[in-house]
């Protein structure tokens, strides 16, 4: 298995080094040369499949066995999901009126990433062991994206984690999940910006190739093919639940409703059904409507700004895995996306051509839910279940509840709602807090403040160096001559 840039000048590499890759060295996002197609027996036979399972036998087509054998990649994944609160690790609950709710976040951090990162920290620490060598992971979060990969990679010494987060727009959950992690590879930064503020400064980092190789710079944000690979088991676990027989010819078609924010579950869905699975796909946003135009009218345009929302997570303007969407959907078209790709970073406004956006509204459905609206389908689903939704996956629900259909369905929940209190009080609703959650505001918190004004590239450059600096000191290297090994090796290029 290869991996090529959805813009076409990066050539190809494999696993290993898509892992340790942000984007593309032509600017592009990290795709399968061959996404793998499956007939009709192999769905039949993973149907009864377990989720971790699921995720053994989809990784174990993306990954080669020369790089990681059969049975130590099933180490690693049995590994990535042995902290998690269910037993099935993920769990579906079959709720009035067909509103099936795949529950994601049964993690440590209560929120689907836990599902990924997990993963990808267990793929991460094996190679680096491998190499021994040591990787600079840098994440912009508007909430649950840094507590994950925080988790992920907790006291690794082989892994310095370097997370931007914006101070008050994510709920204090979120904020305490990261704040509340002191060890010494974890460095979380308060940036007074926005969620698409926050990228501008990562982006400005792996610009610099020479301080990207330099300091193996890498991210762990959906941009990570390894985010969007253990994703679309999720497709497959939510098909193989809510498919009435897999006994009919053709196969039954399942709805999967999807909430997107950066675009990476939307993204391994129609992966998912490039492979072959008879699925139809909604991606469902909140205010931030970006994608939900670009589906209806072929529109990827900014909006004048980011709207905050009770579905934080889901406030992103720019989801830049759309570009992985719609190299899909133009046959592997690199020239393409390039074009296409940079006139939107210039003007960031793009209208589709016709024939992409035709292709496009016929793989996905949208909608769009305001505030209103969330908490409305919030308090349906308490009022007819005593089952509370977090507002991400309320989103979801509003789809279900206004678009009744005879399809079988079934509704992603990105996270639970413990984590967003102050929303479900605001759907006059009353909290369900766990004593593990109730217990992070009385935790020390450590974080470095980012001010409007600052530099906020140049800080986070000289706090990697002396993270660097720390590890090679600890570890009795000197650092160059690793580098090189470690550019041989195919580790590092962000």
């Amino acid at each position: 298995m290869e991996y090529i840039s959805t813009r076409g000048g990066a050539g190809t590499v494999d696993f290993e080094r898509t892992l340790f890759s942000g984007f593309a060295s032509d600017g592009g996002l990290f795709m399968p040369k061959r996404i793998p197609s499956l007939d009709r027996d192999t769905l039949w036979k993973w149907s009864s499949l377990s989720y971790p399972e699921l995720v053994k036998e989809l990784c174990s087509l993306f990954i080669t066995a020369d790089l990681v054998p059969r049975s130590t990649l099933s180490d690693l994944i049995d590994s990535a999901f042995s902290r998690f609160r269910h037993k099935d690790v993920v769990h579906l609950s079959r709720l009035k009126d067909g509103l099936n709710i795949l529950e994601l976040w049964h993690g440590v951090t209560y929120a689907f990433k836990d599902l990924s990162l997990s993963c990808t920290g267990q793929f991460l620490q094996y190679f680096l062991e491998k190499r021994q060598k040591h990787v600079t992971v840098v994440v912009g979060t508007s909430g649950d994206t840094g507590s994950s990969a925080i988790e992920s990679v907790r006291g690794q010494k082989n892994m310095d984690i370097f997370v931007l987060l914006p101070k008050g727009l994510c709920t204090q959950i979120q904020e305490l999940q990261m704040t509340t992690v002191i060890e010494d590879n974890i460095h979380i930064f308060a940036a007074h910006g926005n969620s698409d503020e926050i990228d501008v400064p990562i982006k400005e980092l792996f610009a610099d190739v020479d301080f990207a190789r330099k300091y193996n710079l890498m991210s762990l944000n959906s941009v990570n093919w390894s985010r969007i690979m253990v994703q679309i088991a999720h497709h497959f676990y939510a098909y193989f639940q809510c498919a009435p027989s897999l006994n009919t010819t053709p196969l039954p078609v399942v709805e999967i409703v999807v909430p997107t924010g950066g675009g990476g579950n939307i993204t391994a869905g129609c992966i998912a059904q490039k492979m072959g699975l008879p699925i139809r796909l909604v991606a469902v946003v909140n205010s931030n409507d970006i994608i939900h135009r670009t589906v209806q009218h072929g529109d990827f345009s900014l909006s004048e700004s980011v709207k905050p929302t009770l579905a934080s997570a889901m406030d992103i303007q720019e989801p830049y895995n759309v570009e992985r969407i719609l190299w899909l959907l133009s046959g592997s078209d690199g020239r393409l996306i390039k074009t296409l790709m940079e006139q939107f970073s210039a003007s960031k406004s793009l209208k589709l051509p016709e024939d992409l956006h035709r292709k496009l509204s016929e793989t996905l459905r949208s909608c769009s839910a305001s505030d209103e609206d969330i908490m409305r389908a919030m308090r349906r689903c308490w009022e007819e279940n005593h089952y509370l939704l977090c507002p991400h996956s309320a989103v979801a629900a509003h789809y279900h509840y206004s678009h009744p259909d005879s399809m079988p369905r079934c509704c992603l929940a990105p996270a639970s709602a413990v984590k967003f209190q102050d929303a479900v009080l605001r759907a006059g609703l009353v909290p369900q807090v766990p004593p593990e959650i109730t217990a992070l505001t009385a935790m020390e918190t450590r974080s470095t403040p980012l001010q409007r004004g600052q530099d906020w590239a140049q800080v986070l450059k000289a706090r990697i160096e002396a993270a660097a600096q720390r590890w090679e000191t600890q570890s009795g290297r000197l650092g160059s001559p690793g580098q090189r090994e470690i550019t041989r090796q195919g580790i590092t290029q962000a």
